[in-house]
């Protein structure tokens, strides 16, 4: 029956069985640290909720059945599944990664594990680079994000795949700015899958936590090993409120892009605006990548304003329904200024050569009126 559903009715119904001892529809928070067992080792199939427990599990049901993955882990917070799957990497193995991610995936991975593995940052956009990098670095894992944050790059992941195969490494998406709505990296050939539930997925900014996806019993079992190790299982409240927010995903992601589609529009026209990023448009570098693997174009905007930083922090400042803050893919409309918030501790060098300048503004298009919006943006650039 799962695999007849469309993604619409996956999000609403799996996990979300009705409570079997009082029939509730939706799924109760099983607000418990411990559970009691009738002998020792004999159990329900809980004995502590930092391993399992009964409201994560419909959780990670519905995250795996969305992914169309076998298997899914649910974390803290986006860094914790990050460092989850570092962890899993044999010592003095190297690591391949894009060049243009999240800023706290490329402290972690350079200024935490720098000591413990090499990591090599690429342009994962460019095939034969990607292959000359496999085979000279022989890394363990190649990590990429696709869209890149916050450049909104697009890699080719069938064919990285395909190299990730040839050259022995396990693949690694980032499908945080896309979710499962808009895009399925395992369906393309991906490992691991990995989401920052605090964003899209969950789309109420507030809670915090990740998950990672994936159809291998050996990948599940080697990161569920070390999330019950370490420690950094998401609670309850949070795996019931994202199950919550899951319910919307589909229309709200259908909203987002909309809303996107309509600020391009505005933003082409502005003479304001130097340079405008966004994986719909038909110049878009990789529009034709993004239209053969991605159902949707996100809600995602980078653009560069005219100007330098003085011209950002005025434009920013004035803004009233885009608010100025980290984070994305709530229902509200977020504004950032990379260079200085979520990309402040990529390297100046690093952050110059990719073109995260003073002057580049990332827009996270929420779902409010589109109209109102529009004269957010005027008003702030007079």
């Amino acid at each position: 029956m799962k695999k007849d559903m469309k993604i619409e009715t996956k999000v609403i119904h799996l996990g979300g069985h009705a409570d079997p001892v009082t029939g509730s529809i939706m799924p109760p928070i099983h607000q418990t640290s411990t559970y009691v067992q009738s002998s020792p080792g004999k159990h329900k199939g809980y004995e502590y909720t930092r391993s399992h427990n009964p409201t994560r599990s419909r959780l990670e049901e519905c995250l795996a059945g969305i992914e169309n993955a076998k298997h899914c882990l649910v974390t803290s917070s986006g860094m914790a599944a990050v460092t989850l799957i570092v962890h899993s990497i044999p010592k003095g193995r190297n690591i391949l990664c894009g060049d243009d991610v999240y800023g706290g995936t490329n402290r972690l991975l350079s200024k935490v594990f720098g000591q413990h593995y090499q990591s090599h940052f690429i342009d994962t956009t460019d095939l034969k680079l990607v292959e000359v990098s496999l085979k000279k670095h022989k890394p363990y894992l190649l990590w990429i994000e696709t869209p890149t944050n916050p450049l909104l790059k697009i890699s080719d992941i069938a064919k990285i795949s395909k190299l990730c195969k040839k050259y022995k490494a396990i693949l690694v998406v980032d499908n945080t700015f896309m979710s499962p709505i808009f895009q399925n990296p395992i369906d393309l050939g991906a490992d691991i899958v990995v989401h920052s539930l605090t964003k899209y997925i969950n789309g109420h900014s507030d809670i915090v936590g990740g998950a990672m996806m994936m159809n291998s019993k050996k990948i599940y079992d080697e990161l569920w090993f070390l999330q019950n190790s370490i420690g950094p299982s998401q609670s309850p409240f949070d795996s019931w409120l994202v199950l919550r927010g899951l319910k919307t995903l589909a229309i709200r992601m259908k909203a987002h892009e909309q809303g996107a589609k309509e600020i391009v529009k505005y933003l082409q026209k502005h003479k304001k605006v130097e340079k405008l990023i966004y994986p719909g448009l038909k110049d878009h570098p990789q529009h034709k990548i993004a239209k053969k693997q991605m159902s949707g174009y996100g809600g995602m905007i980078s653009f560069y304003i005219k100007g330098g930083i003085n011209e950002s922090r005025k434009f920013l400042s004035k803004l009233k329904f885009f608010k100025l803050a980290e984070s994305l893919g709530g229902v509200e409309s977020l504004a950032n200024h990379p260079a200085i918030m979520t990309h402040a501790s990529v390297p100046i060098a690093m952050r110059k050569k990719l073109g995260i300048s003073d002057n580049l503004i990332r827009l996270s298009v929420g779902i409010e009126n589109i109209e109102d919006l529009k004269k957010d943006l005027e008003q702030a650039f007079k």
